[in-house]
């Protein structure tokens, strides 16, 4: 295919496993922000990160990784 364009492919739409990093930040943080977590960030597309109120650095692999990370530290504070 010319200019590396894949069969199929729909100009401007991300791919069928791509993530909307500032959509999902913006939940990730609408979700955690009043249980004391803030700082979230994407790093190179693959480490999601945030800080709880501690001042404990929390990370996972995908947004929803990072909301598993975030939910079971919450749950151990409790």
């Amino acid at each position: 295919m010319a200019g590396g364009a894949q069969a199929g492919a729909v100009p401007g739409r991300r791919g069928v496993f791509e993530v909307d990093e500032d959509a999902a930040l913006a939940e990730l943080e609408r979700a955690w922000a009043d249980g004391g977590y803030h700082g979230f960030c994407v790093l190179e597309h693959s480490m999601w990160c945030a800080i709880s109120s501690s001042g404990e650095v929390l990370t996972g692999r995908t947004p929803d990784g990072l909301d598993q990370q975030i939910r079971a530290h919450w749950q151990a504070l409790q």
